[in-house]
C-alpha cells in the first residue's frame, strides 16, 4: 500500500506503507483513515516531526557510544533514516502552510 499525499501548494509526496504510517502517527494522525492536515496543525506536525528525527539521531548516537565503550561495533542504523523520509514530507508542510493550503490523503 501507499500513502499518497496531495496539496494545491506542493506536488505530490507518496511514501510507502511502513513509512507513510509512521510519519502521520508522529503528528497524531490516523493512518487507518483518510485525512486532512490543516495549516493551523502544520507547525506542530513539523515540531513533532523535528523532535522524533532528534530523539532517532540521540539514541542511535547512545548506542554507538556504548558499544565503543565495550569495545565492540557500533549496531548498523536502518539503511534510510527517519530524517531522509520525513525531510521531504517536512518541505511539504512549511509550503503548504505558508500557502494557507490543506494536505490530504487518501482521497
Amino acid at each position: 500500500m501507499l500513502f499518497k499525499f496531495k496539496s494545491k501548494a506542493a506536488g505530490d509526496l507518496i511514501m510507502l506503507e511502513p513509512n507513510g504510517r509512521r510519519v502521520l502517527q508522529i503528528i497524531g494522525k490516523d493512518p487507518q483513515a483518510t485525512g486532512i492536515i490543516l495549516p493551523e496543525q502544520m507547525t506542530a506536525a513539523v515540531s513533532a516531526l523535528e523532535a522524533a528525527i532528534a530523539a532517532e539521531e540521540a539514541e542511535q548516537k547512545a548506542q554507538a557510544e556504548l558499544a565503543r565503550d565495550k569495545g565492540e561495533n557500533a549496531p548498523r542504523a536502518e539503511a534510510v533514516s527517519l530524517r531522509q523520509r520525513a525531510v521531504p514530507f517536512i518541505d511539504m508542510l512549511v509550503r503548504c502552510e505558508k500557502a494557507g493550503k490543506e494536505i490530504v490523503w487518501g482521497v
